[in-house]
């Protein structure tokens, strides 16, 4: 087997690769007593610090070298010093008597426990068939993997062919292994049934298979029945029905990605069982896609098409029928304020004597109102505001709910089919609403339905009389359409909250039976506790936390007449005086042009293919059909696909005449190479590279995160776009909730559609990152701010630093209510209650035991734990417990400057990021033309590396120029290296056509350009 697979530094494993850093020589190079005790029995210098280079090589490499002399020059220095040696380079004796070196390495191997690898190859291969079966991990994963098994064991390293043969052999039974159990499931007609949808029917251009796997994109009735016809067709497939449930989840996943967006010609070419394992594989994922589409679907249907364009309209109604109401009210309120004046009696203001009515008569009352507002006026007023006002005792809501009832033509297609295809459940109180829906087609069409065959406890408010007595009803029946939308609106919201739920589908699915429970959540308990640092009692836990807050409240309101930055109104809520901007010194100024003006000019391909030379990170885009062989010059198509799709500009541009950059070759490796998985590895080698950096280090620890989502107009009919006219104007669109750490790399993201709340999603983004250190403190905006997301960041182990633009609206929160917090003491208003945070505390562990494991979405549990923007009594003890954490963070805002500051920076560094974004999203005015969501992420993905790319980039030019400076005797302070950006971008030139040419790198840079040359040199 080659090794082709495998990446540079891989290739070189069991070999120095460079000289190890200082930290690498202390950790594996220090020689203790026991060391110097066995190189000490050596007789020559020469020989003991050859024993001593073996004895630590090994432990280094997991081998030993073939050559001891070999090892780099430092490595010789640092122990020559340990043993007192003056003259490292008498190393090159070591050797020269024939067996000393082999005959040493023995030695150590003995005493120090080292195994052959021929002794465990056996047993490595059965942990390596294990894994493989079960994650699915490419060679190059296996092989790290493998290397460390190894390591840990103590085993000496084979070579690199050795154990990339054990790799790929293994990888390839698995492989074979996964395909036969999937083929075994199938009967002889199942398989002819799958086979039959890679055939193309005639008349059209497209095979079955294409067909079933394109979801709905249009947001109407027609297209909901289509979607679930669609599903209910996939469903007829009988995949669903068949027990995968042996067959590893992330396996199953990966060869339904394959079947999803591979080309069925490619998949004929297949042999039997691996074509009928990924059909079958893509069937069942189809099974419940097609049921989470429709449901996509329906959720964006009744929440834009129905609810929100009725309340449009009915205001839209209202608007045009003002100018009548205010007329017609105007003239009854004239004639009143007669029958007021002239009917009551009359105080005099001066005397106050109470006097008879102005008229005695109804007469001459008429007779007054009539010199005002004549009688048929009046009339004609009166009737109007009947006619254009709702009744006394109908809601706010009659009018818009009216209005939906008009709409009936949208849901008729579908509503039928609706029950029929999707299997649904419901929790105790969403039972009558699933009840009421299940009856729905039984009413639709028939001309009299009567009150007992409707569920009339359901008619809450306006509802009931929009069913029960709408005008021209004939006695004893009910309005059936009223009934059906009445249902609709309860039912979109019981969905919303999962109290009604789809039991064959993923996405919307039931998270309770997803939370840990029982004996699985009692053997995962310790190490989730553990790991949070949260106690199994909440006694102690919470009484440090009351402890903590009333301190630090009294030491903030003690420090208070020192601190000019705060004040409070007269109604004692908080107001912080306005950052001032730190100024720029004029060594900063010179500092940062000079750095810029060295970054070498270069075209975003080079850039791409630089950093693929320095880090192997185009080694993570593996192909979708698990082979090993991999194209001649593939860095290069995948630095022109991520061009393409980054800057949003298509194939056109980066298309030439190489091989490598032809259309076929393109879109060939666009379908099987490129795909979020892939963005994801070679973002997370990307980041770890940028990391090592010192400059890096000099902006941050990579312990400081910022989430924030960016917009894109989605100008294409989708269902994952949704409207916001502050953001998309007339259109749709998505946007990507990405996270950054304080080095400036991309840690991840999420697309998700239109703008909802960032809360909603910022800790399921904060657990799927693609690479990087997990950060401690997380910075967003106000709109991810909710006292429910405090709760489950802290309980997280984050700490949660928003930024509160509304502050003086922002309630604080204590817990003694006896307790004096001076100038606080009325901002201090609300009051955690502990005794309900410790009535619910096991299942509070629970809930954030089953996010931090991953075995439920924290968005699922948020939307789970909430009703109607109301917390469950589980919610509301969280939040309790949430708000003695923004208690805290608003106590530090006020405190401390340089906190706020902290914030702030971060913010801006993302800001920051997203202009750099908008600069190489430029293609197609920046809008995001996709239409499913899978492709709205692999495309934002492909943004995504670009930017890390860019980052890692200059972040390394950046530093290299720095050190050319302090060369050159420039001044360079620490403090303007911290305030350097890494988001300058006019060396790099994104726009037009590209240059894919990437030049000798002797040095492994490009030489910098000169600080004080012009922009023409």
């Amino acid at each position: 087997m080659a090794v082709e697979f495998l990446s540079g530094e891989q290739a070189g494993y069991g070999a120095f690769v460079g000289v190890p850093s200082r930290a690498e020589l202390e950790r594996y190079f220090f020689l203790d007593d026991a060391d110097r005790d066995a190189v000490q029995a050596k007789r020559r210098a020469h020989n003991r610090l050859g024993y001593a280079v073996q004895l630590t090589s090994v432990r280094y490499l997991g081998r030993f070298l073939p050559d001891p002399r070999q090892v780099p020059a430092e490595v010789a220095e640092y122990l020559a010093e340990q043993l007192e040696i003056e003259d490292p380079s008498c190393l090159r004796k070591y050797g020269e008597r024939d067996g000393t070196a082999r005959s040493h390495a023995g030695e150590i191997q003995e005493a120090g426990g080292w195994k052959d690898f021929a002794e465990v190859s056996a047993e490595l291969g059965e942990w390596l068939d294990a894994r493989a079966w079960t994650t699915g991990d490419g060679p190059k994963a296996l092989f790290d993997a493998a290397a460390g098994w190894l390591r840990e064991r103590r085993v000496l390293l084979p070579g690199a062919s050795r154990l990339s043969r054990l790799v790929g052999n293994v990888r390839e039974a698995a492989n074979q292994r996964l395909w036969d159990t999937l083929y075994g499931l199938l009967n002889t007609g199942q398989r002819a049934v799958l086979d039959s949808l890679l055939t193309v029917p005639a008349g059209s251009r497209v095979s079955e298979l294409d067909r079933l796997r394109r979801g709905p994109v249009r947001v109407s009735g027609p297209q909901m029945k289509w979607s679930l016809d669609r599903a209910e067709e996939i469903a007829d497939l009988g995949m669903g029905e068949l027990d995968v449930s042996g067959i590893p989840p992330r396996r199953l996943a990966e060869l339904s990605r394959y079947g999803v967006d591979g080309k069925a010609t490619l998949l004929k070419r297949h042999n039997d069982a691996r074509r009928q394992a990924t059909l079958l594989a893509t069937a069942v994922h189809l099974t419940t896609r097609a049921v989470d589409d429709a449901l996509d679907l329906l959720e964006v249907l009744i929440a834009t098409k129905l609810l929100a364009r009725a309340e449009r309209e009915t205001a839209k109604e209202k608007m045009k029928t003002l100018p009548r109401v205010e007329r017609a009210g105007a003239k009854v309120a004239t004639a009143f304020q007669v029958v007021f004046d002239t009917t009551s009696e009359q105080v005099g203001t001066d005397t106050g004597e109470i006097s008879a009515p102005n008229v005695e008569t109804l007469q001459a009352m008429r007779e007054q109102i009539e010199a005002v507002v004549p009688r048929s006026e009046l009339a004609a007023a009166i009737a109007a505001l009947f006619e254009l006002t709702p009744p006394l005792d109908s809601d706010a809501d009659q009018a818009w709910r009216a209005m939906l009832v008009t709409r009936f033509g949208t849901v008729r297609p579908f509503l039928k089919l609706l029950v029929k295809v999707v299997d649904f459940d419901a929790t105790p109180e969403g039972a009558p609403v699933l009840a009421a829906l299940r009856t729905l087609p039984e009413l639709m069409g028939r001309k009299k339905v009567g009150p007992g065959e409707i569920d009339i406890e359901l008619l809450a408010g306006s509802w009931r009389r929009l069913v029960l007595t709408t005008p021209n009803l004939e006695p004893g029946t009910v309005d059936w359409k009223g009934y059906v939308f009445c249902v609709l609106e309860q039912f979109h919201r019981m969905l919303r909250r999962r109290e009604i739920f789809a039991k064959n589908s993923s996405k919307w699915g039931d998270p309770r039976a997803k939370l840990l429970a029982g004996e699985g959540w009692e053997q995962a308990k310790p190490t989730v506790l553990g790991s949070l640092g949260l106690p199994e009692g909440p006694g102690e836990h919470l009484a440090a936390r009351a402890a903590l807050l009333d301190g630090t409240y009294r030491e903030v309101a003690g420090r208070l007449p020192d601190n000019a930055q705060i004040s409070f109104d007269d109604g004692g809520r908080l107001h912080f005086a306005a950052l001032e901007p730190e100024p720029e010194p004029a060594s900063l100024l010179d500092l940062r042009a000079a750095v810029n003006a060295m970054l070498p000019r270069v075209d975003l391909p080079e850039v791409l293919l630089e950093v693929f030379s320095w880090t192997g990170a185009d080694q993570a885009f593996t192909s979708v059909t698990g082979g090993e062989a991999r194209l001649k010059d593939l860095p290069v198509t995948i630095a022109a696909l991520l061009v393409a799709h980054g800057c949003n500009v298509g194939y056109t541009p980066v298309i030439s005449g190489i091989d490598a950059l032809k259309y076929g070759r393109l879109s060939h490796v666009d379908q099987t190479y490129l795909r979020l998985a892939t963005y994801r590895s070679a973002n997370a080698t990307l980041i770890s590279t940028q990391a090592a950096i010192p400059l890096a280090s000099a902006w941050g620890g990579g312990l400081v995160a910022s989430v924030d989502g960016m917009r894109f107009v989605v100008p294409v009919p989708s269902v994952y776009a949704r409207p916001n006219p502050k953001y998309f104007g007339r259109r749709g669109g998505a946007t990507w909730l990405n996270m950054i750490n304080d080095q400036a790399a991309g840690l991840g993201g999420k697309v998700v559609a239109g703008t909802p709340r960032d809360s909603l999603y910022v800790l399921d983004v904060l657990y799927d990152r693609d690479g990087g250190k997990r950060p401690d403190m997380i910075v967003t905006d106000t709109a991810s701010y909710s006292d429910f997301v405090f709760g489950l960041l802290t309980l997280a182990g984050f700490t949660y630093a928003p930024q509160l633009a509304d502050l003086p609206d922002q309630k604080m929160w204590r817990i003694d209510r006896t307790a004096d917090y001076g100038a606080f003491q009325d901002a201090a208003r609300g009051r955690v209650d502990l005794v309900r945070i410790e009535r619910h505390w096991e299942d509070i562990l629970r809930i954030i035991g089953s996010i931090h494991t991953g075995a439920v979405r924290a968005y699922d549990v948020i939307r789970m734990l909430s009703r109607d923007g109301r917390p469950t009594p589980l919610g509301d003890a969280i939040a309790h417990y949430g708000r003695i954490a923004k208690t805290l963070h608003i106590l530090r805002l006020a405190d401390e400057p340089a906190y706020r500051r902290k914030i702030k920076v971060q913010a801006n560094l993302q800001e920051g990021r997203h202009a750099l974004a908008r600069k190489i999203f430029h293609g197609k005015a920046g809008q995001l033309y996709q239409r499913y969501q899978d492709g709205m992420e692999d495309q934002i993905g492909a943004l995504g590396l670009v930017l890390n790319a860019l980052v890692l980039f200059n972040t390394r030019y950046m530093d290299a120029a720095l050190t050319q400076l302090r060369a050159d005797g420039f001044e360079v302070r620490d403090e303007d290296v911290a305030r350097l950006s890494p988001f300058v971008r006019h060396h790099i030139n994104v726009l037009g056509r590209y240059s894919f040419q990437l030049p000798e790198l002797p040095g492994g840079l490009r030489p910098l350009r000169d600080q004080h040359a012009t922009d023409d040199e």
